[in-house]
């Protein structure tokens, strides 16, 4: 498949104070910014190859009636049974197939310039399932960050979910390199860093349904 994955999010708590715990394992934090007319805000931590970003309703209403509504982070925020998860994935080659990989909707954000915008997977209603994003282009059109990255790079990434797979996006987003989504009895994402070279394993449960080794 011509997708490879470019980063995950988390939904978490305002202002996101749970990445301290990142920063006392000693990861370095990149710049955060806002999602206009998304309603979220973020802090981000970049790897080698990906990132790794903790995502907050920071305007609920914003996030109920722009662009961005039919994400429902409200709804997600709010209900301890959706999915807090994210993916975001981009074309695996420099030739870009206009074909897209999984079902789904354009969704255009205000901050990318039309027609930028993301390919959102089609189970994006059923907040039980983790969310999917494609973004067809090679570059969005807006500046990139010139983040602290950290210089691991991410080998694995496993999300569990207790979710049936209603419309095929998972299984089709599953045949991105790196990653894999399988049932479980809990919301739960496993990142690996360096085939876990060094031995670290931190289990950052119950406070966020993350397991991170390095």
């Amino acid at each position: 498949m011509n997708m490879k994955l470019d980063h995950i999010f988390i939904l978490v708590e305002p202002e996101a104070k749970i990445a301290d715990l990142l920063l006392e394992h000693g990861f370095r934090e990149g710049p955060r910014n806002t999602h206009p007319g998304q309603g979220t805000a973020n802090r981000r931590f970049y790897f080698a190859n990906g990132m790794l970003e903790f995502i907050w309703v920071r305007d609920a209403n914003e996030a109920r009636t722009g662009p961005g509504r039919d994400l429902r982070f409200p709804e997600r925020t709010a209900d301890p049974r959706a999915s807090p998860f994210g993916m975001i994935f981009v074309p695996g080659t420099d030739q870009v197939n206009p074909e897209m990989p999984f079902p789904g909707w354009h969704y255009q954000p205000a901050y990318f310039p039309p027609p930028k915008g993301f390919h959102v997977g089609a189970n994006s209603h059923n907040i039980a399932e983790p969310l999917c994003f494609y973004f067809p282009f090679q570059n969005p059109g807006v500046p990139k960050p010139q983040p602290n990255r950290n210089p691991q790079m991410v080998s694995e990434v496993i999300i569990s979910t207790p979710s049936i797979d209603t419309e095929g996006v998972l299984e089709l987003a599953s045949q991105a390199d790196r990653l894999s989504i399988q049932s479980g009895q809990e919301h739960l994402i496993e990142i690996t860093l360096d085939h876990h070279d060094s031995g670290h394993t931190e289990d950052y449960r119950p406070a966020m349904p993350l397991i991170l080794r390095w």
